[in-house]
């Protein structure tokens, strides 16, 4: 897939922003304003999904006049998970060391940014004395939460999360929030070819894949506020496909064709 590229930022920039778009024109100079301000250093690196509202030309010129932002055009929408590999793809081969990925609507708010990447180092009191291979901007532990969500959402949100979490048996809480922040080797290493979903069960998708490599996943509590401009993206589609794909797992690992738990993990 061919890809407009805004020029490269100086040399020692080693965390890169994946922030996702569609539609998102209303978001995304504040949401870029906020990410820089609270990491300065960072690259940050919008992947437009080909947004109709005009996000993609909006970026082009953000990246024109910052050269910490650049700007992955994609040509049509083809779900989060896909616009998330496509991005992580091209921080891997920039040399990122810390990468991360967040949603541009403010329900991954940038203020929780140094919190994340501090115990991705092994700072902030984390228990992981060697830091985290994996950070989970996570709203089911201590100190997280929703915000303007009605009870729909919520029975949703946290009964996708205990159904993975019991099918798979995983200890991650917050198994559907796509606020996360990854070290280098935990990317590159991923097997990208057993992921079965670019929606939002990537999300459930990629924490399994974390879990059963023995990585270091570490939950950081954060306040997701839903969005305050655009619509929301959940269908009855996402849900059924999420469930399905759980199942998927399940069963693919009980016929020994998804991997185990390294022994120890």
């Amino acid at each position: 897939m061919t890809a407009r590229l805004a020029p490269m930022n100086p040399p020692g920039s080693q965390t890169w922003v994946v922030l996702r778009t569609y539609n998102e024109a209303d978001n995304l100079v504040g949401m870029t304003a906020a990410i820089l301000e609270r990491i300065p250093e960072a690259t940050v690196l919008v992947v437009d999904d080909a947004s109709p509202d005009g996000t993609g030309r909006l970026a082009d010129e953000l990246a024109a006049a910052d050269a910490r932002i650049r700007v992955r055009h994609r040509r049509a929408k083809q779900g989060l998970g896909k616009a998330y590999v496509d991005g992580f793809g091209v921080a891997l081969a920039a040399g990122a060391e810390r990468i991360v990925q967040m949603d541009a609507d403010w329900s991954h708010h940038p203020s929780y940014l140094p919190a994340l990447l501090g115990t991705l180092e092994g700072g902030l009191g984390t228990a992981q004395p060697g830091g985290a291979d994996v950070v989970i901007g996570s709203r089911y532990v201590k100190g997280g939460g929703v915000r303007n969500w009605g009870l729909l959402r919520r029975v949703v949100s946290r009964g996708g999360s205990l159904f993975a979490r019991s099918v798979l048996r995983l200890s991650t809480n917050d198994l559907t929030g796509a606020y996360k922040v990854w070290r280098r080797d935990a990317l590159a290493t991923t097997p990208w070819d057993r992921l079965h979903s670019g929606g939002y069960v990537f999300s459930i998708e990629m924490t399994y894949l974390a879990d059963r490599r023995g990585l270091r996943i570490v939950e950081v509590p954060i306040i997701f506020t839903d969005r305050a401009e655009g619509e929301s993206k959940m269908s009855r589609r996402i849900i059924v496909e999420a469930l399905l794909v759980v199942l998927r797992l399940r069963w693919d690992e009980f016929r020994g064709r998804s991997p185990r738990r390294t022994p120890g993990s």
